[in-house]
């Protein structure tokens, strides 16, 4: 089974290329979206963060708005989140990536936004990274409810930039020409890796 590890920053178009992957039949897990349900009522994150963030504890679901303003108050406090909490991300990528292989799945996805910062890459057969022009970027993220320069300016400052992510990727997806192109990269990706073009990858990697 190839694994292909789905990264880029916020507002290139990661989650639009994620949803194309799954379209084509590509299995997808998603890092964000598995951390939403540990931190909903009755997930396995809650109990973490309340050891934590007591406060951040509402209705017996974690507060994601709260814990934002308490990392903004005492940044150090973004490194015991993670610690408490990528285990339990680990946990159910392994659960993911076992059912992929039980059901023989030629290719699954690992969308994980901070894939270079936490290591993820080494997990991966390949890294696909999704780009745009900062112009682009910004009136994406901008766009979204409750977002600010000053939110949007923190995101970035955790993540790798974006330049670097690319230097380091196996493949970059530009997704600001148009909808179209980006769809058909990846459907020639998918193609491709099904027609069995992953030994040329994995050499170029083992030469890293």
């Amino acid at each position: 089974m190839i694994v292909i590890g789905l990264t880029g920053g916020i507002g290139m178009g990661k989650s639009t290329a994620a949803k194309v992957f799954r379209r084509l039949g590509v299995p997808v897990h998603d890092a964000d979206a598995t951390v939403h349900r540990l931190y909903a009522k009755g997930g396995a994150g809650v109990a973490a963060v309340a050891q934590l963030v007591p406060e951040a504890v509402v209705g017996g679901a974690v507060s994601r708005e709260v814990l934002r303003e308490r990392v903004l108050v005492d940044p150090s406090l973004l490194g015991r989140l993670e610690a408490a909490i990528h285990p339990l991300v680990r946990r159910e990528e392994a659960r993911f990536l076992a059912t992929c292989r039980r059901a023989r799945r030629p290719l699954c996805v690992l969308d994980i936004p901070l894939l270079f910062e936490t290591g993820a890459d080494r997990r991966v057969d390949l890294v696909l990274v999704v780009t745009a022009p900062p112009a682009v970027q910004r009136a994406r993220v901008l766009a979204r409810g409750g977002m600010t320069e000053d939110r949007f300016r923190a995101i970035l400052a955790r993540q790798m930039s974006d330049r670097a992510k690319q230097r380091r990727a196996d493949m970059v997806l530009r997704t600001g020409l148009s909808r179209h192109f980006a769809q058909a990269c990846i459907r020639r990706l998918v193609a491709g890796l099904r027609a069995g073009g992953m030994l040329r990858v994995r050499r170029q990697r083992g030469k890293r």
